[in-house]
């Protein structure tokens, strides 16, 4: 698909700063108006006057906190009520790294599910449903490359990202003939804020495996103009990924019969 010289809404969610922000930025640039949406409305007033500013393109804002059930009504609202709304980027996260699952605080780790699983999916469901009634629309989610790989102590946080790729796929295949686009995004390591809010100096992280915000979005909207379901941004060689999905579709093939596997079969003692 073309992002270039269209008309529409793009409404992106954790909006205020990182990824969030640079999205809403370069959306604006390619004829885009937005609604952004953070809990933080003086962030998302600062950012939402720059770009007007620049781009000349409607800028509108909500200011809510997607771990309240009433925060994502808000949303889910907008996506009810705004026909001009067809491309929505799911991006707000909560991040919890550095401390193993005993140790975790039990409110932070509710907040965080809240967030990134049950406001990420009631955005998506909002917003299925309303670009299936037009039978147009994209949709973004913003998953990370936790889904596939294991971090220590980044449990539930790599839980809820391997929830949103699944998701995805799922996703993709319902909605393939209704005219609607999904992608999911997978980053690596981002210098984002994610890594000081965790307590973490980005600097420690080894030379070479981190991506700036900007050429990780750029690299996200390449991979949709391009057609891509899955957009690896750090991936060299997408046979890689080829690969494991073939692997994948192979397995599937036994993961369902009606005899367990001989292995499992008890053996006549010696």
């Amino acid at each position: 698909m073309s992002l270039r010289n269209v008309t529409g809404i793009a409404l992106v969610t954790g909006a205020s700063r990182g990824i969030g922000a640079a999205y809403a930025e370069r959306l604006a640039r390619r004829g885009y108006d937005l609604i952004l949406v953070a809990r933080d409305q003086r962030r998302l007033e600062h950012l939402a006057s720059r770009i007007a500013t620049a781009t000349k393109r409607q800028v509108v804002v909500i200011a809510a906190d997607l771990a309240s059930s009433a925060g994502i009504a808000r949303v889910e609202k907008e996506l009810e009520m705004n026909n001009r709304i067809n491309l929505v980027v799911n991006n707000a996260g909560v991040a919890d790294l550095g401390r193993p699952l005993a140790d975790s605080d039990t409110a932070k780790m509710d907040s965080l599910i809240q967030v990134n699983i049950t406001a990420f999916t009631r955005i998506a469901r909002s917003a299925a449903a309303a670009f299936t009634r037009r039978r147009y629309g994209t949709l973004v989610n913003v998953s990370s490359a936790l889904a596939l790989r294991v971090r220590t102590n980044s449990a539930v946080y790599s839980g809820t990202k391997a929830y949103v790729l699944q998701f995805s796929r799922v996703l993709q295949q319902e909605l393939a003939e209704k005219g609607v686009t999904v992608q999911v995004v997978l980053p690596g390591a981002v210098a984002t804020d994610i890594w000081a809010t965790n307590n973490i100096d980005v600097a420690t992280l080894p030379e070479g495996t981190v991506m700036s915000v900007d050429e990780l979005v750029d690299a996200a909207l390449a991979g949709l103009e391009q057609g891509e379901f899955v957009t690896l941004p750090s991936v060299p060689d997408l046979k890689d990924w080829e690969r494991f999905e073939a692997a994948r579709d192979a397995l599937a093939q036994n993961l369902s019969r009606d005899h367990a596997a001989d292995r499992y079969k008890a053996r006549e003692p010696a």
